[in-house]
């Protein structure tokens, strides 16, 4: 997943928007770290937090917050080469933006951008962009 996230932030940079990737291969040991660390990391006032998974969600909605958009598979059973898989379950650069794009991004017809983060006001790369 780290690398289709790599991917995807990219390309949203590439579309002005402001991101970053947070690789958390244990949530375990991220939440025995100190507050503070957690914050770096994780900063509260960023709503607009998006969890790539390609097993189950659980666990993750304390990660991604009220307001996140979350991107697992929470089935079992599915067989084929891994890229058939990949294009089906959208586990696809274009397909996570198109998710994200729905998920937080304003429709144009408002000035209101859809997510909670406020744009840059915290200080932190987290905005979503508007």
């Amino acid at each position: 997943e780290v690398n289709l996230a790599l991917e995807v932030a990219q390309k949203l940079r590439e579309m002005e928007c402001h991101v970053r990737v947070v690789s958390m291969p244990s949530q375990e040991l991220f939440l025995q770290q100190d507050e503070i660390y957690q914050e770096s990391v994780l900063p509260s006032c960023c709503g607009c937090r998006v969890v790539i998974e390609a097993a189950s969600s659980f666990g993750w909605h304390r990660f991604a917050g009220n307001d996140g958009l979350i991107i697992s598979l929470d089935h079992f059973g599915a067989s084929a080469p891994y890229k058939v898989l990949r294009e089906e379950f959208g586990f696809t650069a274009d397909k996570v933006i198109q998710r994200i794009a729905q998920h937080f991004i304003y429709d144009g017809d408002d000035d209101e951008c859809s997510c909670s983060c406020g744009g840059d006001s915290c200080g932190h790369d987290c905005s979503c962009g508007h």
